[in-house]
């Protein structure tokens, strides 16, 4: 009788294997959340000394409006006539239990982050979503009739859209629909009356959209998106050039696989060998990318805010550094980096999950 067991040899090599995958991931997974403590240590000790480049923030931000006695009063009780390297590490030691210190209004930083930051993540998933949504099937699209005139036109695209600065953009965006076409608001994250209407619910979150639907009225939901769409086009547009050149390229590889020439010599048509057998693969690239794109998207939202007046923090940040409030520029630039490096930590964990060659 033929013996139908596994040989003992081939449990015991498969168990190892994996084994070795499990403490592979979980290894990756390690090394990928202390990297995070470097990168936001790096991040947040370029900006402190960006910012006393050109002396301590009172007299950056005073010098001239006060008297040589009352600004030497405000340096002094604020501590910046301290040594340098004392200031720094009681920065880091304030960083660590979320004090970001205050503005020169006396107001905590991390409250003008609480009230703004709603804003701008409100705007980043709006970007998020404009560049999935025209990123990747104008990428497959792309793939789909590659080296013929469509592909061409697309990637020209594509390079216009991560090539046009975002302010530019955003001008023309207003331009079109704003002047010429009157059909979208040309500024701001809501109507004044609206605006009014959100701030005044119980709870109210900060996330206008969020706001919006609690409060029921179709008015005010109808109101909030309108605002949403010119700033979500000039944001996202930036981060769907890439996606359609990554996944235009990365479905091009993909339909050069054995099992796709496999399925094409069954008689399987083009159009369903990229929209079902080379869709997922291509998309492995983008989640590795999104922890970039999201630094890309935070970066572009202060550009953004600024020309629709679209009041989160990037619009704060171009208002601070305009009065010199680097105390409160310090203080948002830090947060900043603490989410971005939080956010490529979860992407890395993600693509791991899917792809597991990332973990080597």
């Amino acid at each position: 009788m033929t013996d139908t067991l596994t040989p003992p040899e081939a449990t015991t090599a498969s168990l190892v294997r994996r084994a070795s995958g499990g403490h592979g991931l979980w290894r990756y997974v390690l090394v990928r959340f202390l990297l995070i403590f470097p990168t936001v240590l790096i991040l947040v000790t370029t900006v402190f000394v960006l910012m006393r480049a050109t002396g301590d923030p009172i007299t950056a931000a005073l010098g001239g409006q006060l008297t040589p006695a009352q600004l030497q009063e405000r340096i002094e009780a604020a501590g910046y006539d301290r040594p340098i390297l004392v200031q720094y590490l009681e920065y880091l030691g304030r960083i660590a239990v979320g004090d970001f210190g205050t503005t020169l209004d006396n107001q905590p930083v991390g409250d003008v982050l609480l009230r703004y930051g709603g804003a701008t993540l409100e705007l980043a998933v709006y970007a998020l979503i404009v560049a999935f949504a025209v990123g990747i099937p104008l990428g497959m699209i792309a793939a789909a009739v590659r080296d013929r005139w469509g592909d061409a036109v697309l990637r020209v695209f594509a390079i216009l859209c991560y090539a046009t600065p975002v302010f530019f953009a955003g001008i023309l965006l207003k331009l079109v629909f704003s002047v010429w076409l009157g059909v979208l608001p040309t500024s701001g994250r809501a109507s004044p009356r609206v605006e009014i209407g959100l701030n005044r619910l119980d709870g109210a979150t900060g996330i206008y959209t969020i706001d919006a639907i609690r409060s029921g009225n179709p008015a005010y939901i109808s109101d909030v998106l309108s605002h949403a769409v010119l700033p979500s086009l000039a944001l996202g547009l930036l981060t769907a050039g890439v996606f359609l050149r990554l996944v235009r390229t990365n479905v091009i590889g993909t339909l050069s696989m054995p099992y796709i020439d496999a399925a094409r010599s069954r008689g399987v048509r083009e159009r369903r060998l990229v929209a079902t057998h080379a869709y997922r693969p291509a998309l492995i690239p983008i989640v590795t990318v999104i922890g970039l794109q999201i630094a890309m998207l935070l970066g572009g939202a202060v550009l953004t805010e600024t020309t629709f007046e679209w009041t989160g923090l990037g619009f704060q940040l171009a208002e601070f550094l305009r009065a010199r409030d680097f105390v409160a520029v310090q203080g948002i630039v830090a947060l900043l980096a603490v989410i971005v490096a939080l956010s490529n930590f979860i992407v890395d964990i993600i693509a791991a999950f899917i792809d597991p060659r990332v973990r080597y």
